[in-house]
């Protein structure tokens, strides 16, 4: 025999799956008379031409011509019929069909002599006629992921990214011989330094999110992102709290836990800089992508020191301090890989978000940090600690005029 306590809990859990499943199936049933049976067809004009729009997301050009990645950003499918370069129709080739679905994207080769250095305007018409057009500012050839490439752009992400982190880092026994007051002014340093680069990402967040096609939501897809940064550096925070509780002196020290948020924080960010700079030489702006790998260089290198500053009471040994200085700098070679090689301006815009969400987890944890024993409130307007922060803003921000 069930008991009768059991066969009314499994009732009771059908109910509720039927509850939950109930609506969706009526909605489902909605959406699907809406589009099959709606009014919008007699709202649409027949004579009115469709809605098309194309954007070419990338643009390589190699010995054999120009090659264009193509994508629909129409409600409807768009037939690509022929491509004028300099005022001239030219024959090219399709990686697939020419008749490309709503979100769907199709590399063109255009068999065009490009000369290096000069100017190339392109123009793509659609089926209806439609023309949609694109400009190739300085025609230089486009690198490929052979060993020099890869080599050029480790070197590059080791210069700008894990050197300044490391030589940051050097500071730490300077930053053990400070008392309390000392130490709450660099944390305060370390908010100014965080707070700048929190702007600094978001408004690049922005500004790349624009030139997002706008079936992409660039927005959205940077403040998800951003929330999702958030989020995963506050499950981690508190799994190695509860780890180090259960573990008791075994996990690592509270200062330890801050400092590698921190470097997880920074690195993300980093790793936005290295797409920036790997995405200059990609174009071919070499001599911006070297001002930037000049500008960031000096920006970085007091990352290091926001990084250690939080372990000020503590022994880290030599080892915590490599793997903290990977974690903050390495990224910056991944960044220089995906900016040289790929250059996806929606891959630069999750990965700006990342860093948004990263850096903001860390300024609100040292800010918990520092109101332990004080009140907040109190602390920063203590006249060093308030200074600290000032400073640590307008470091970066000096340093930051090298690469604008």
């Amino acid at each position: 025999m069930i008991p009768e306590a059991t066969t009314a809990a499994r009732l009771s859990s059908g109910r509720l799956g039927v509850a939950i499943l109930l609506p969706l199936v009526l909605l489902a049933g909605i959406l699907f008379t809406i589009v099959r049976f709606g009014p919008m067809e007699m709202l649409r004009d027949p004579d009115a031409p469709p809605v098309e729009l194309l954007s070419v997301q990338r643009t390589l050009l190699k010995p054999e011509g120009i090659v264009l990645t193509v994508l629909n950003e129409s409600p409807e499918p768009v037939t690509i019929a022929q491509v004028v370069v300099d005022d001239a129709f030219w024959q090219f080739t399709a990686d697939g069909p020419l008749n490309v679905g709503r979100l769907g994207s199709v590399t063109l080769t255009i068999p065009y002599p490009w000369v290096t250095a000069e100017a190339h305007h392109i123009a793509i018409l659609t089926s209806t006629g439609t023309k949609f057009e694109h400009e190739i500012a300085v025609a230089l050839k486009s690198p490929k992921a052979d060993r020099r490439y890869l080599f050029a752009f480790t070197a590059i992400g080791i210069y700008v990214g894990v050197i300044p982190v490391a030589l940051g880092l050097l500071w730490f026994p300077v930053i053990r011989r400070l008392g309390r007051d000392g130490l709450d002014v660099v944390l305060a340093f370390t908010i100014g330094l965080l707070l700048f680069l929190l702007l600094d990402a978001s408004a690049e967040g922005i500004e790349s999110s624009a030139s997002l096609p706008g079936a992409y939501q660039g927005i959205a897809l940077l403040v998800a992102s951003a929330a999702i940064a958030y989020l995963a550096l506050e499950l981690l925070r508190a799994w190695l709290s509860q780890r180090r509780s259960r573990l008791r002196a075994e996990g690592p020290p509270p200062g330890a836990l801050l400092s590698l948020l921190i470097a997880i924080g920074i690195g993300l960010h980093n790793l936005g800089e290295g797409l920036a700079i790997g995405a200059a030489f990609a174009l071919g702006e070499a001599a911006f992508g070297t001002l930037l790998i000049i500008g960031f260089t000096l920006h970085n290198a007091t990352e290091g020191l926001a990084i250690i500053a939080p372990m000020a009471k503590e022994r880290p040994s030599l080892w915590t301090l490599v793997k903290l200085g990977i974690v903050g700098g390495a990224p910056t070679i991944l960044g220089a890989w995906l900016g040289g090689l790929v250059n996806s301006r929606a891959l630069t815009v999750l990965f700006l978000g990342l860093g948004v969400g990263a850096i903001a987890q860390v300024v609100v944890q040292i800010l918990r940090q520092m109101g332990r024993q004080q009140p907040l409130s109190e602390r920063l307007v203590h006249l060093p600690v308030a200074l600290g922060l000032i400073g640590g803003f307008a470091v970066m921000y000096v340093t930051g005029m090298l690469v604008g």
